[in-house]
């Protein structure tokens, strides 16, 4: 995989996300642990896809693969403008941007532990 940063608690839905952004080429695959941190997620899965296109295909394709792998239907936002894309489901929260538009936002950093090791792709 991308030397996305894998959290000790494992999950299977988590391996698949990750398995499936590789697949997919998704770039620059970080993982936030947010348990004990949020109750809105276990994990926080940030990604870069290359243009609006790809993140709008990485997303769909994603949503697409835990429904039938997981019976999971995830919640998806920011569609239709292929800058940034949210996957909501439900233990993972799943984030697919144009690189400018990770860049700007600078979204790990507000999740990311300072003092932990986190690597990115």
């Amino acid at each position: 995989m991308n030397a996305a940063k894998m959290p000790s608690a494992d999950t299977p839905l988590l391996t698949l996300i990750l398995a499936s952004l590789d697949e997919m080429k998704a770039e620059e695959i970080v993982t936030i642990p947010l348990a004990g941190k949020s109750e809105m997620a276990d994990h926080m899965i940030v990604c870069s896809g290359r243009s609006s296109r790809q993140v709008v295909a990485i997303a769909e394709k994603l949503s697409d693969t835990i429904k039938h792998e997981m019976n999971i239907f995830c919640k998806m936002e920011g569609k239709e403008q292929g800058d940034w894309v949210l996957l909501d489901a439900g233990d993972a929260i799943i984030h697919v941007f144009r690189p400018e538009v990770r860049e700007f936002y600078q979204l790990e950093k507000m999740w990311m532990d300072p003092s932990a090791d986190q690597t990115q792709a």
